[in-house]
């Protein structure tokens, strides 16, 4: 791997780690670069799917249905991209549902497992019912579910980070260890 790109690397690790740390100290930036993207991502998608129903309408049936998709989504796209507030202030809400929803989820397939015999099925219906009052928690007080979620954000942004560095680390190691064969194995034979 040439140096510039074990510098860039890095840099990019580091980077990440400061991002990470910037979106848990500003939650409401967070969640407005949250919104931004989401509204980016939404009104991309929308357009990829709109070009690709015009250019295969005429051997795909129901084309209709995606191309009315496509204009939702684009619609929404710039719905969301002209008032972040509103998804910004939402997205809390959204993040507390979910979390209800995938904790009764959670509980309710605990007895699945209790059911094929496994011993702590029980601890898997208390993570799911914890889950599901942590997301009755939020829906009750978005505020708190914004600043989790930006938490929640900003450490996978910092882990995504920290795993770019140990992983340079890991392979300049594994170049030395490679560098170091390399170096045995060239020696003429009557050094060794």
């Amino acid at each position: 791997m040439k140096k510039s790109t074990r510098i860039w690397i890095c840099i990019t690790g580091v980077l990440l780690v400061v991002l990470g740390v910037l979106c848990i100290a500003k939650p409401t930036g967070t969640l407005f670069a949250t919104a931004w993207l989401i509204g980016l991502f939404t009104l991309l998608s929308g357009i990829s799917l709109l070009v690709f129903t015009i250019r295969t309408q005429a051997y795909i049936p129901n084309s209709g249905s995606r191309m009315l998709s496509a204009l939702l989504q684009i619609i929404l796209g710039c719905v969301f991209l002209s008032n972040k507030f509103f998804l910004s202030t939402s997205l809390p809400v959204v993040f507390a549902m979910w979390v209800l929803i995938q904790g009764v989820i959670i509980a309710v397939n605990s007895f699945d497992y209790k059911r094929a015999g496994f011993p702590l099925w029980w601890v898997i219906m208390v993570l799911g019912l914890c889950a599901g009052v942590l997301g009755v928690l939020g829906l009750r007080n978005p505020v708190a579910a914004g600043k989790t979620l930006s938490l929640l954000i900003g450490l996978a942004v910092i882990s995504t980070g920290l795993s770019y560095l140990v992983a340079m680390a890991a392979l300049n190691r594994f170049r030395k260890r490679l560098d170091g064969i390399k170096d045995a194995l060239t020696r003429p034979v009557d050094e060794q």
